[in-house]
């Protein structure tokens, strides 16, 4: 029998070598700047699962994966017999025999683990409760397209300690930018990945002072007060308030700092109007590359 070439899986930026992610980042500009539509992932299918609600992560792959040319099929964790007891390894087995790649949302790493340990076909990081890969390298493009190369740079990151904030993480180490993270210590990020950036040499600065953490920096990242894995009803408000990312705090960054944010975002709480709808929001334009970048993914992880 002819050994099985094992699957390229997209899990989390620390799975993969910096100069794969480099080379992502080229491809979706390329992309963006005409190379849109192909037949590359003909005959190919991609199962989009979802556990978690989405917008951009939905939209941009599924369309990402119709322009190369491919189909796809979206289910949600209503529609998986995951509902019933199915185990997630039978999952993994049984959607490896009729389709070519799959992508995961869900709040618990584990399963996003469990089902990349038992496919014999690509498994992507759609988000988990611990990280946002695909969201953070559109971020990355997002900055490079209005500021140049990221490497050298200073980036802010104000509020909660999220997977987000744990993808920028990683990505300071990739990339070989510094990243300062200003966050209540009850909603510091994870420090496994503090200390896995740390030791490739990344500089990863954590304050509880929003100004010290955005004073000179590039670009300023916050995300909402409530993830999407939180309980509904917890109430950050008192302690990520002072987090917020207004007029005020945007002063003390550089005179040309952009601002991101993931979205959804909540106007009035995580960020003012002003900033999320002034000229230095840079935020629709991050969610648009989340299309290119999803191209260049799926080529990838189908190649």
């Amino acid at each position: 029998m002819i050994p099985r070439t094992p699957p390229r899986h997209f899990l989390d930026l620390s799975d993969q070598p910096a100069s794969v992610l480099r080379q992502l980042l080229d491809d979706a500009v390329i992309r963006k700047r005409g190379a849109r539509y192909s037949d590359r992932l003909r005959g190919r299918t991609l199962a989009l699962l979802f556990e978690k609600p989405s917008t951009r992560t939905r939209v941009s792959f599924e369309v990402a994966m119709r322009q190369l040319g491919g189909d796809v099929i979206v289910l949600s964790g209503l529609e998986l017999q995951r509902t019933r007891g199915e185990s997630i390894a039978d999952t993994a087995r049984v959607l490896s025999r009729y389709v070519d790649a799959i992508m995961l949302r869900t709040a618990d790493p584990a399963e996003l683990f469990g089902l990349a340990a038992h496919a014999s076909v690509p498994v992507i990081n759609g988000l988990t409760a611990h990280s946002h890969p695909c969201q953070v390298l559109a971020d990355v493009m997002t900055f490079e397209e209005a500021r140049g190369p990221i490497a050298g740079q200073t980036i802010a990151w104000t509020g909660d300690g999220n997977n987000v904030a744990a993808s920028w993480i990683e990505a300071a180490a990739q990339f070989g930018f510094t990243l300062r993270l200003a966050t209540p210590p009850a909603y510091r990020p994870r420090s496994q990945v503090v200390d896995w950036a740390r030791k490739r040499g990344a500089m990863i600065h954590m304050t509880d002072d929003p100004i010290e953490a955005v004073q000179g920096a590039r670009a300023v990242v916050t995300d909402t007060f409530v993830s999407m894995s939180d309980d509904p009803a917890t109430d950050k408000t008192h302690l990520l308030g002072p987090y917020q990312v207004n007029a005020a705090l945007m002063a003390h960054a550089a005179p040309d700092a952009i601002f991101l944010h993931c979205l959804p975002a909540h106007r009035g709480e995580e960020v003012s109007a002003d900033v999320i709808d002034g000229l230095q929001s840079l935020v629709f334009d991050e969610a648009e590359n989340r299309l290119h970048l999803q191209k260049s993914l799926l080529a990838w992880v189908l190649g």
